[in-house]
């Protein structure tokens, strides 16, 4: 609400409107979705940006901070991606674009383990991409699938990983100069910019200073 309050005062075009949902939860998800129907017809473009990561190695992790990786990252994605397809198919728009904000991690393992299982999340965010693609293509419809994959972002997403260790959060954002989330819309702006013959698959980005 404060960032749609924030967008009319700076005089953008076009209208934030927040609505609560809890993506780990399936029916606000779907009451989301059915509101979202109600009020502005249907969904053209999806954007999956939810996403976190807790600190639960392979060999020590909490079952229930696995869980919540999985619902949030995975599930979630899934869910939203199939409501805005079912949206498009029903109102025959031919020309949408589901969008997964992925990330680095879901192209190599590096070497933290308290980011390993997130990082498996964000594989099958890669595998979801690419199998929507294919989906896409069999049901001869020209909704577009990409994946955007960030290295480090300057977010909120530290201190949700270190939320017990906020100066270590911090200190994430501080050792580079990071990607911005401005950084991330226009990577966006040019994904839903390409003509229609174009698909981007994949677009990979990190900091220039980041090494891993």
């Amino acid at each position: 609400q404060k960032l749609a309050a924030e967008c009319q005062s700076a005089g953008y075009a076009g209208t934030l409107i927040p609505y609560k949902c809890d993506l780990s939860n399936e029916e606000e998800i779907l009451s989301m979705f059915s509101a979202i129907k109600t009020l502005h017809q249907g969904v053209d473009v999806c954007i999956n940006n939810a996403g976190l990561a807790r600190p639960e190695p392979l060999l020590s992790g909490r079952t229930e901070g696995w869980r919540t990786m999985i619902d949030v990252n995975v599930m979630a994605v899934s869910i939203c991606t199939r409501e805005a397809y079912q949206s498009m198919k029903e109102r025959n728009i031919d020309d949408g674009h589901i969008i997964n904000i992925n990330s680095m991690n879901g192209h190599s393992v590096v070497p933290q383990s308290v980011v390993h299982f997130y990082s498996a999340t964000k594989y099958a965010v890669t595998a979801l991409t690419e199998g929507l693609r294919q989906e896409l293509r069999e049901a001869k419809t020209h909704i577009r699938a990409t994946c955007i994959s960030p290295g480090l972002v300057e977010t909120g997403f530290a201190f949700k990983l270190h939320d017990n260790d906020p100066e270590r959060a911090a200190a994430t954002y501080e050792s580079i100069r990071c990607l911005k989330a401005e950084d991330m819309a226009n990577a966006v702006i040019y994904v839903l910019s390409a003509p229609p013959h174009v698909q981007i698959g994949d677009i990979q980005m990190r900091p220039t200073e980041q090494i891993s």
